[in-house]
């Protein structure tokens, strides 16, 4: 191993690690509970996230995503989310109120557009294993798994064949 100097300016001080990128928490948060709202934002916290976004599907979204027909609506689950927000007293959450102000059926890739272009990335969505089955059948899931990474909130028991393909670019919270 050879001894390389280098030469820095007078009163160069190492720059600190700062916490970079964006976790997306991407879900309808119909059945979430305040338990897996805190892991998700120990996850932000501990991975050393700049911030750290909610972002609560609208009922039309949800109902096209999946078989599931009976969803309560935006306003509740967001003010809901409001609340978890006040009582945990998590700062560094944020949540995007985007596809509630549109009031109707926003595709997963538009959603994943506009959060991209309007957040600092890195950028890491945070989903449960269903949405992340469900976000792997869509067709442009190859497009965006190599402009994101994912994480799943636990280990999924069904895979995706193309969830499995692209194993690499995700991870879950258990490590």
């Amino acid at each position: 191993m050879t001894n390389l100097s280098q030469r820095v300016p007078f009163g160069y001080e190492t720059p600190k690690d700062q916490p970079k990128g964006t976790l997306i928490y991407y879900d309808s948060f119909e059945s979430t509970s305040d338990k897996e709202l805190y892991v998700a934002a120990d996850t932000a916290r501990v991975r050393s996230f700049a911030n750290f976004v909610l972002y609560p599907i609208h009922e039309e979204t949800m109902k096209r995503m999946s078989k599931l027909t009976i969803i309560s609506p935006y306003f509740k689950r967001e003010k809901r989310l409001f609340e978890w927000k006040e009582e945990c007293e998590c700062t560094e959450a944020t949540i995007d109120g985007w596809e509630g102000k549109r009031k109707k059926y926003t595709p997963i890739e538009a959603a994943l557009r506009h959060l991209t272009e309007t957040l600092p990335a890195p950028h890491f969505i945070y989903l449960s294993p269903d949405m992340a089955n469900l976000f792997a059948s869509f067709s442009d899931f190859e497009v965006w798994i190599v402009k994101i990474r994912l994480i799943l909130s636990s280990k999924p028991i069904d895979v995706h064949p193309r969830l499995e393909q692209y194993r690499s670019r995700w991870d879950t919270v258990e490590g």
